[in-house]
């Protein structure tokens, strides 16, 4: 099988390098230290599957330069630039699998990697490097377009699947969602009926409908949408905190 790497790391990777090739099962093409460098070498070379740290530096990290804003780091968090990696990697040639190896059991990483689907991705807890067998067992899985999750991760995901089914925004219609979407960028009921395509007294129905099943129903209009957006941001699990 072949296989690039990528870790910050220089131990880690070559490592990781001997590892693979001593089991007779994988050939490492290259060994790179940042997720730029990853995404240029499997493009360049066409692995059949990727393995990958979740935190790297990005480009300006590597040169020295400023990382304020850097779209591969979340706030006061680690780096995601092996995740960031990762779906370049699988807009540009989705037949590559890509394992990404965190030291976080956060479910919220997992969630960022998986966002855009499953298919030919794992997210591996970093202890499981020395384990050969698992590491190739995931390699080889993800490269046929299966998918391999750390079973800690899984229970991750299911304790944070349980806390939104507990939370009232599980009772909303898919079309109550889109609504409570565009409230929480700020836009007024005309302006969502243009966006989505429906009428503004639909837009009226679906609103009143949120505030009802939010049970905001006795507040005012203007603090029942703010609190309405709060607690989607907030359940929801699309902003941090």
């Amino acid at each position: 099988m072949r296989v690039v790497i990528a870790d910050d790391s220089y131990l880690i990777r070559e490592g990781t390098r001997r590892l693979l090739e001593d089991s007779g099962e994988a050939v490492v093409l290259d060994a790179v230290g940042s997720g730029p460098d990853l995404v240029e070498a499997t493009l360049r070379l066409r692995p059949e599957a990727v393995l990958t740290d979740i935190r790297m530096p990005s480009t300006a990290e590597a040169t020295g330069g400023p990382v304020s804003g850097s779209s591969g780091t979340a706030p006061d968090g680690p780096s995601m630039e092996g995740i960031e990696a990762a779906h370049a990697i699988k807009a540009a040639q989705p037949e590559i699998g890509v394992v990404v190896l965190s030291q976080y059991v956060d479910e919220t990483y997992a969630f960022e990697l998986l966002r855009n689907g499953a298919r030919g991705l794992g997210y591996l807890l970093k202890d499981r490097i020395g384990d050969v067998d698992q590491l190739l067992h995931a390699l080889r899985e993800v490269a046929g377009g299966g998918s391999v999750i750390d079973q800690r991760v899984v229970d991750a995901l299911v304790t944070r699947r349980a806390r939104l089914d507990d939370s009232p925004l599980a009772s909303l219609s898919p079309r109550e969602l889109d609504v409570l979407r565009e409230m929480a960028q700020g836009r007024s009921n005309t302006s969502i009926a243009k966006t989505l395509w429906i009428t503004e007294s639909s837009v009226g129905k679906h609103v009143n409908s949120i505030f009802s099943k939010l049970g905001l129903s006795t507040e005012t209009q203007q603090h029942r949408r703010v609190t309405a957006v709060l607690a989607f941001l907030r359940e929801s699990g699309l902003t941090a905190g």
